[in-house]
């Protein structure tokens, strides 16, 4: 990984954020010149896509592999496709609940699916599983030929207990809410694809993917920095360097198998929040206040199948906090995304 920072204490700004975000890890540039083919990013305007693609286009570059990196969003946000465009990511922009888009879209050997709907659900559920379950049938007829790396969510296991190890892959889902019905919905409509046209597909299930802007930690941190606060009822939790997350996800496109290989893709801690908390209290030199108590489970991964395979992140948890306690502190840029980490019904 490249030198974070001079100052190892803090990130200087969104342009080198964005620049640390999408550093590739040697073994992320190994793994990109074993890969064969182009890669497309569905849905890479959403929080992660924009560094994903970025770092998918740099692991590229220094493998000395010739690949399109392709980003495909309706670009909202302003800005955005240019800002890809100047990062050798080309685009298209396209709505891909519109079936006539998919003649336009380019062909792939690999995609990364990152399309989908969390934030803003409640009340908006047919939307939600509009996205999250009926969109992956067009895109795997389209893309029937390719191998996929889809990304999901830990909300399909549902609570488990914090004596527990975590959620494993294998374990029976129980997913509370309608996102994360929707979300298992998602992985069971690939999965059929899958089987039915023989597409390699790994499920990157992620939980608390974090940098300066949105995270889990941000949202703890925030509410350290401004008074608040600080909820206990979802007393636990698990979070990744979205850099780590990144890599990780793109890497898993060799692993790509039929039926899907699903991943769980997080830090290895068992995070307290009372104890993330008090340590952004000690950074912010600010007084922690709670509310509630801890409940005895919560949405919590075990992670060692994606470390066997990825090793452990980059970035521990120590370090995100530093950066996310200068960010926060200095009054930096914010996506204005929290998680709901405290959030038990699954309403988003």
């Amino acid at each position: 990984m490249m030198e974070l920072s001079r100052n190892q204490n803090s990130i200087r700004d969104v342009e080198e954020l964005e620049d640390i975000l999408s550093e590739p890890t040697e073994a992320t540039v190994r793994d990109m010149a074993a890969l064969e083919g182009d890669i497309v990013v569905l849905g890479v305007g959403g929080k992660m896509g924009p560094t994903l693609a970025r770092m998918a286009r740099k692991a590229s570059d220094r493998a000395g592999v010739r690949r399109k990196v392709i980003g495909v969003a309706r670009f909202s946000v302003p800005g955005l496709q240019q800002r890809l465009e100047s990062w050798g990511v080309e685009t298209r922009s396209a709505d891909l609940l519109d079936l006539d888009a998919y003649a336009t879209l380019p062909d792939a050997a690999n995609v990364v699916y990152m399309a989908g709907m969390k934030f803003g659900s409640t009340g908006q559920e047919s939307l939600t599983w509009a996205m999250n379950t009926y969109l992956p049938a067009p895109v795997c007829e389209r893309y029937r030929g390719s191998r996929m790396a889809v990304f999901s969510t830990g909300n399909i296991y549902g609570l488990c207990s914090t004596t527990a190890v975590g959620s494993r892959e294998e374990d029976e889902m129980h997913p509370v809410g309608e996102y994360a019905m929707s979300c298992l919905g998602r992985e069971r409509i690939f999965e059929y694809f899958s089987r039915k046209y023989d597409i390699p597909m790994t499920f990157v299930r992620i939980y608390y993917a974090t940098e300066m802007r949105y995270g889990v930690l941000v949202d703890i941190a925030r509410m350290v920095q401004s008074e608040q606060p600080v909820p206990l009822t979802m007393g636990h939790l698990n979070a990744i360097w979205q850099a780590d997350g990144s890599a990780m996800s793109l890497r898993s496109l060799l692993h790509a198998s039929t039926p899907p290989l699903a991943l769980n893709v997080a830090g290895p801690e068992l995070l307290s929040v009372r104890q993330v908390a008090q340590g952004f209290g000690a950074l912010l030199n600010k007084e922690v206040r709670f509310e509630g108590a801890e409940s005895g489970d919560g949405l919590l991964c075990n992670a060692q199948k994606a470390a066997q395979l990825f090793g452990y992140p980059e970035v521990g948890v120590r370090q995100m906090m530093t950066w996310i306690a200068d960010w926060v502190k200095h009054g930096k840029e914010s996506l204005g995304k929290p998680t709901h980490f405290e959030n038990r019904k699954g309403n988003f």
